[in-house]
């Protein structure tokens, strides 16, 4: 058997608190870890700190989470038990989304998950439906609907009985990877508008779905 940890995690974000006024649940990412040293993470995220609207499949490790002044983050770990071809499934699953260059982040999808329950784009995924996909792949548990409906929420009690760990996790040291790079305006409305451009193409006429 190997182990799938799922995480979820306070971020310590604008976006973070926001969605926690909204929806009054303390998560608001959610990360997929092979490591049961909890250093390294997987996910749809920003890959940049500063610059949410450069996203995708990315590594995740501890210092993206607590950064700054914040010397821990508060996390909820399930430990997912799963035989060698489930595990296999799922390895495939984040393979594949590594490697798919047009693969995008469904932004719009987790913005209006808290009120009409997200929707779907051709070839998109954020941090949620990724993550469910998974759980799915993992076959250790039944998703009684399509996988991208799946809140942090929804997942949290969904896999209530495989729960590891609750608390808050310390930062570590790691070298400068970029994360950080200082804000700046004009390349955090690039992003913004080439994100927006890109998803409502997808969403009108269904460009890169497979």
């Amino acid at each position: 058997m190997k182990d799938i940890y799922i995480v979820l995690i306070k971020a310590h974000t604008g976006l973070g608190a926001a969605a926690r006024r909204l929806t009054h649940y303390p998560y608001t990412h959610i990360a997929l870890s092979l490591d049961r040293s909890m250093t390294d993470f997987i996910s749809f995220s920003r890959r940049y700190h500063f610059f949410p609207f450069e996203s995708g499949i990315t590594h995740e490790y501890r210092h993206y989470y607590a950064f700054g002044k914040h010397k821990d983050f508060r996390a909820k770990i399930f430990r997912l038990s799963v035989d060698k071809e489930h595990y296999e499934a799922v390895l495939s699953y984040i393979a594949e989304c590594m490697n798919d260059r047009d693969m995008r982040f469904n932004l719009f999808s987790m913005a209006t998950m808290p009120i009409i329950g997200g929707f779907r784009i051709p070839h998109t995924e954020n941090c949620m439906s990724f993550t469910a996909r998974c759980i799915e792949l993992s076959g250790c548990a039944e998703l009684r609907r399509p996988f991208w409906k799946y809140s942090i929420k929804d997942m949290d009690e969904l896999l209530s009985e495989h729960l590891l760990f609750e608390g808050r996790i310390r930062r570590r040291n790691a070298p400068d990877d970029g994360y950080m790079t200082p804000f700046t305006p004009i390349r955090f409305l690039r992003g913004m508008i080439k994100l927006f451009a890109e998803l409502t193409k997808r969403l009108f006429t269904g460009h890169g779905a497979k």
